[in-house]
């Protein structure tokens, strides 16, 4: 159970899962929506990376590859109290708890973000390994 619950695939898939049911049951449909269609430009930003993270990937396959974000990794205890730190914020800054979950799908998008940037920059690293090692 501790693995599945630990693949950052699942985790992202529940937590949208969650954001979603709390948006729709706490905004409403057109007002969830509408939110989540505020934060176009962050989803967009995301089309680039995808690309460039494809890119290498596609150029790496077959490639014995090296974890070079291996030291980058932060614990799930770090990460949940990062999230209760900023809810706490979010909480006084925003007006509430209405105004701190309005927060939450931006939180989100960020954490795919970070995931693919990290992603990228391993891709990126090893594909220069790939080239130094080719010569």
């Amino acid at each position: 159970l501790e693995f599945i619950l630990l693949n950052i695939r699942n985790i992202f898939i529940l937590s949208f899962a969650v954001i979603m049911a709390t948006y729709f049951t706490v905004f409403g449909k057109y007002r969830a929506i509408d939110m989540i269609l505020d934060e176009y430009i962050i989803i967009l930003a995301i089309i680039p990376i995808v690309i460039v993270s494809s890119y290498f990937k596609r150029k790496l396959k077959g490639f014995n590859m090296v974890d070079f974000t291996q030291n980058s990794q932060i614990s799930f205890k770090q990460t949940v109290g990062f999230f209760l730190l900023f809810q706490v914020i979010d909480f006084y800054y925003e007006g509430g708890f209405i105004g701190m979950i309005s927060q939450w799908f931006l939180y989100w998008i960020m954490g795919i973000v970070t995931v693919l940037v990290l992603d990228t920059i391993n891709y990126y690293k090893n594909y220069k390994l790939k080239v130094r090692l080719s010569f």
